[in-house]
């Protein structure tokens, strides 16, 4: 009997073709379960992507609404302060501030503390003298609030007391100058202007003095002031103002002032939205680019007859309904309200769903009443927050869908595997069969051959 030695040699069937045939067959329902879970992961990957654009837009919305307690006009209140004389002062702004213009006379400015060691010392040589003691303490303060620096023999030089000096924070800054002898002196600076800023010496600490060696001079007498500390003279409206400094915080409602010269100038404060147009316009574009993915994602292409990932999916349609709503309704609060609505402000859908500001129609709005655009603001902004926080909780809509799709695929994992090893066995019956046809064929084929050739010998002879 011939010895098979490929499947097909013996018989001339093509096993090869027969059982990839027919395995064909048998992976047409693990194709349409791989295809299937291929759609499921799709979705999930669709579903992260709209989640993600919702908390973008959960973001801006947040942006718009007033903190707890705080009123609308509050929180969006924007004004900037400028001054026909730039050079004298610089003025910054709070919600607080009232718009009017106001003078302001700047006759002197804030002076600030210096202080110097009577003594001089050459580089590297000691300055403290300890006694018997292993510390002393250097106490600095400002405001009657004290701040003890502790000094050791490791710090018995005019860097290491400097050193101490700065670490501590204490309300001056200390820095060494050297003349043209070369000696060292170490001067301290008040860290801010006015007679608040001074800074007192005192404590247990004594410096030597190298003109007599054994009569060291106590911290409270060891420097000398080079510069007294002054307040700043400025009148407002007429009005002599009460200063620590050359920064003004409490004169005018909501302005700061920061003095850099004297003269005279005035100030303007006007309400200034550009802030709050702003996180509008970052809110109308997170919301506009949710509506183009809502609108992709959905999709249905009618020449193709194919759908998007989310197509017919409830979860879309369910998102869509909800910030549709929150957009396109009109919140409880404003019930009673002199604007009521976006629309009313310059906010205002076109007709692809994208949402539109036009900001003259807002400027005219907020002009007319800011109160009342503030409040419509605030309204919708936290609207979209609740809306937004509750599509993006994990028992949310856009969750809960996510989570069924992933068991599922999971699922279908298992299911998947299960079924290639069913494959595996009955690919391995249909060659084991064929194998078995072919030999036998090819067995009969040789018999065949043999009693042919015999009958052929009969005949003969």
């Amino acid at each position: 009997m011939a010895t098979i030695s490929s499947a097909g040699i013996g018989s001339g069937i093509n096993v090869e073709s027969l059982v990839s045939s027919l395995m064909s067959v048998e992976k047409q329902p693990l194709t349409k379960l791989q295809s299937r879970q291929t759609s499921f992961e799709s979705k999930i990957s669709a579903l992260g992507s709209l989640k993600s654009s919702i908390s973008t837009l959960q973001t801006a919305a947040k942006a718009l609404t007033p903190a707890i307690g705080q009123s609308a006009t509050a929180a969006f209140a924007g004004f900037k302060a400028s001054l026909a004389d730039a050079t004298i002062a610089t003025a910054t702004t709070s919600s607080t501030a009232v718009a009017g213009t106001y003078s302001l006379e700047v006759t002197a400015l804030a002076t600030t503390q210096r202080q110097a060691l009577g003594t001089t010392y050459a580089a590297g040589d000691p300055v403290l003298d300890f006694g018997t003691d292993s510390t002393r303490t250097l106490t600095l303060t400002k405001g009657g609030t004290p701040v003890d620096i502790t000094l050791d023999s490791s710090q018995n030089t005019l860097s290491g007391v400097r050193d101490a000096i700065n670490n501590a924070a204490a309300g001056v800054s200390a820095t060494i100058v050297t003349d043209t002898s070369g000696k060292q002196n170490l001067l301290l600076t008040a860290s801010s202007g006015g007679t608040a800023g001074a800074v007192s010496i005192s404590g247990t600490a004594t410096f030597i003095d190298p003109a007599a060696p054994g009569t060291p001079i106590a911290a409270s007498s060891a420097f000398t002031q080079t510069q007294a500390a002054t307040d700043a003279a400025v009148k407002i409206q007429g009005v002599s103002i009460a200063t620590t400094g050359n920064t003004i915080s409490n004169a005018i409602d909501g302005v700061t002032l920061d003095l850099t010269k004297t003269g005279t100038t005035t100030i303007t404060v006007a309400r200034d939205n550009t802030d709050l147009k702003s996180k509008l316009d970052t809110f109308i574009t997170a919301y506009n680019s949710i509506n183009s993915s809502l609108k992709s994602l959905g999709a249905y292409n009618a020449a193709t007859k194919t759908g998007a990932v989310l197509n017919g999916d409830s979860t879309l349609r369910s998102v869509q309904s909800q910030l549709r709503t929150a957009v396109g309704g009109s919140p409880d609060s404003l019930s009673s309200a002199t604007y009521k609505s976006l629309s009313e402000i310059g906010i205002s859908f076109q007709t692809d769903g994208s949402l539109k500001l036009d900001g003259a129609r807002f400027d005219k709005a907020a002009s007319a009443n800011f109160a009342a655009t503030a409040a419509v603001i605030g309204a919708y902004g936290d609207a979209l927050k609740t809306t937004t926080t509750a599509l993006l909780a994990t028992n949310g809509v856009i969750s809960s869908r996510s989570d069924g799709l992933s068991s599922s695929v999971k699922m279908m994992s298992r299911q998947i595997d299960s079924f290639e090893t069913r494959l595996t066995s009955i690919e391995k019956t249909y060659r084991a069969k064929f194998t078995a046809l072919d030999t036998a064929m090819a067995s009969m084929s040789t018999t065949s051959s043999y009693l042919t050739q015999q009958l052929s010998m009969l005949s003969n002879y």
